[in-house]
């Protein structure tokens, strides 16, 4: 795991100074070595950036950039089967230096080009020059794990892992673009492509961005899209053959993610996914794996004494650590410099700590992110698939009048709403989803935290356009797949993934992710739906897998989140944050905001009124962003 940086400069001001700059803002995702390659061309100035962490071939014959031939190549992550492909390779006279995957991924383009995509199992971004011909290309991994960002304007053209190598270069401009700042708000998250600055653009996962140099045109292309493995006809499979195999390829995807030349462990929450996981790669092995597990003193939020019956049944080496409000207070200032761009997952905070924990131990953690994406783990999505049904079955003209009646009602003043929780939102989406095409709409409604209208009167600048959280073609798929696919393209890519790369790199571990391997969700997508979700019981196919390790006594019972308890925090020991950041005097200086309407929502909160807290702590952690970034 590393991290990469690079420019092309056609004013020719940018040189050795300015991509040093960049690769030392990123110096936290690899500090075991570094490299760089800058030309001065006829046309431009070029240059490659790589901050290295090792963990394949330890010796500096992986160090980057890596040039071979034509081809200069910085590169961040892990591709997998990389023996497999070298041995290919050698059939074609390739001659290897190093025990690295990099040279196998360099030499690989070189043989086939972008077609060696297709040959990759991994996680990575990378971008690559090729002098010959006068191009750089960009590739970023298929579910998106690992990050690359990109920014041109007046003939300047960056690359980076992170924005905040982009802010070290004199000429980027920074400058907000206020639709993104509106789509964050309702989600909490920046949806690929965009970027909060304009100008900037995350290269979407499963993407190829081509630069020619020459005529200084920009290319993107899809190499793998999940809506066409969703899209394939579902396989004929009785439960048991159903098992055997899902069975079969997680065991050989988890032990993919197990090759290391330095110490791996597991993120151990106690639920399905993690305990599965950990379950499967212990079993064939001796040695302990070491597991990580961060709990929580308030009640309804720990797993951790579930996580630690888990690792006693299977005999790992397991580390637990309570996270508190104290804790919070010393990584909450962290936040905004860990993740460069506004982010509103909260969870990041006990993500962080759980990093900080295992990285005294390894240099590689495994989390189980995307089992719920892929298996289907949410609640959300049987109350979803009731609502179409019932939507579906409910004549236009009676859901047009239900609409209008609500529309003429202000939900502020129904009877006893001040003791509903979160009233006011839920009768903003109850109208939306009265409105809803699919169920896919629905579930971009269940997401939102503020309404197209709130958001007019919370910004003081209206959204020219509200992005959408979900622009992909559903069509043709049934009400389960469209809530699968699309939640694997947008929650699961644009905030768990973006949570757990932040958290883990900023302190030095690379994390890896053994469910996103693509063969899993190539076959699970063409899963029989009652795989998956059966009468009621979510993930149905991987729980009989993770009966055959841990009894299903110890496992059922009530899934429970990740986040920590920020209401109870909030109100209490870190109110302090909302005065500080949301007050009168700071809002109206920077001019983005509704002054008024940030501080009733504030007031609302801190009075005791069933309102959530995630509005605001979207809100905070734009502020907090802000001062450390504008």
């Amino acid at each position: 795991m590393c991290g990469i940086v690079g420019f092309c400069d056609f004013t020719k001001k940018s040189n050795h100074k300015e991509l040093s700059s960049m690769m030392k803002a990123i110096s936290h995702r690899g500090s075991d070595a570094n490299g760089l390659v800058c030309e001065a061309l006829e046309e431009l100035n070029i240059g490659l950036g790589h901050q290295r962490l090792s963990i394949l071939d330890l010796s500096i014959e992986g160090n980057q950039p890596m040039v071979f031939e034509e081809l200069s190549m910085v590169y961040n992550g892990e591709v997998y089967n990389f023996e497999e492909i070298r041995e290919e390779l050698k059939a074609f006279d390739y001659q290897f230096h190093s025990n690295s995957d990099t040279e196998v991924v360099l030499k690989a383009f070189h043989c086939w080009g972008v077609a060696c995509l297709e040959k990759f199992n991994g996680m990575f971004a990378m971008a690559i020059w090729n002098k010959k011909e006068e191009t750089l290309t960009l590739i970023r991994d298929r579910a998106g794990v690992k990050p690359l960002y990109w920014y041109f304007n007046n003939g300047l053209f960056l690359f980076a892992s992170e924005l905040k190598s982009f802010h070290k270069h004199p000429h980027f401009e920074k400058e907000i673009d206020l639709d993104v700042l509106a789509q964050y708000l309702q989600h909490g998250y920046v949806l690929q492509p965009h970027s909060i600055f304009k100008h900037t653009q995350q290269l979407n996962a499963g993407h190829i961005l081509e630069f020619n140099l020459n005529n200084k045109v920009l290319s993107k292309e899809a190499y793998w899209s999940v809506e066409n493995s969703y899209k394939k006809p579902k396989l004929k499979l009785n439960d048991e053959e159903a098992i055997e195999q899902t069975e079969t390829i997680l065991k050989k995807s988890f032990e993919y993610r197990m090759v290391s030349d330095v110490p791996v462990g597991t993120f151990l929450s106690g639920g399905y996914d993690s305990s599965l996981v950990t379950a499967l790669l212990q079993s064939d092995r001796d040695e302990k794996i070491n597991t990580f597990t961060i709990g929580f003193k308030e009640k309804g939020y720990d797993e951790a004494p579930h996580a630690k019956e888990v690792a006693k049944h299977l005999g790992t080496n397991h580390t637990e650590y309570y996270c508190t409000h104290k804790d919070a207070l010393n990584i909450i200032p962290k936040l905004a410099d860990i993740y460069d761009e506004p982010f509103g997952d909260a969870s990041a905070i006990p993500t962080v700590l759980v990093s900080q924990l295992a990285k005294e131990k390894v240099t590689v953690s495994l989390s189980a992110d995307g089992g719920d994406e892929i298996f289907a783990g949410y609640s959300a999505y049987n109350n979803l698939m009731n609502i179409n049904n019932t939507l579906n079955n409910t004549p236009k003209i009676v859901k047009k009048g239900i609409g209008g009646v609500l529309n003429m009602i202000n939900p502020a003043f129904v009877p006893l709403s001040e003791n509903m929780y979160n009233f006011e939102i839920r009768y903003e989406k109850l109208k939306k989803m009265l409105q809803a095409q699919s169920v896919a709409e629905l579930l971009e409604h269940s997401y939102e935290q503020y309404s197209k209208e709130e958001l007019n009167k919370l910004l003081l600048k209206k959204p020219k356009k509200l992005l959408t959280n979900f622009d992909v073609d559903v069509k043709g798929l049934d009400a389960l797949s469209q809530l699968l696919m699309v939640d694997y393209k947008t929650y699961m890519a644009d905030d768990i993934l973006t949570k757990v790369d932040r958290a883990t790199m900023s302190v030095g571990l690379e994390g890896r992710e053994p469910f996103l391997d693509s063969k899993i969700i190539e076959f699970a997508s063409q899963l029989p739906n009652e795989m998956k979700y059966r009468e009621g019981e979510k993930k149905w196919v991987l729980k009989q897998i993770t009966h055959k390790y841990l009894p299903e006594s110890m496992m059922n019972r009530p899934k429970m989140g990740f986040s920590p308890p920020i209401t109870e925090w909030f109100r209490d020991e870190l109110k302090s944050y909302f005065f500080c950041y949301l007050s009168h005097e700071r809002l109206e200086k920077e001019g983005i905001f509704n002054v008024n309407e940030v501080i009733r929502l504030r007031d609302d909160y801190l009075s005791g009124k069933k309102v959530s807290v995630h509005r605001l702590w979207f809100i905070l952690m734009f502020e907090m962003w802000y001062e450390r970034w504008m």
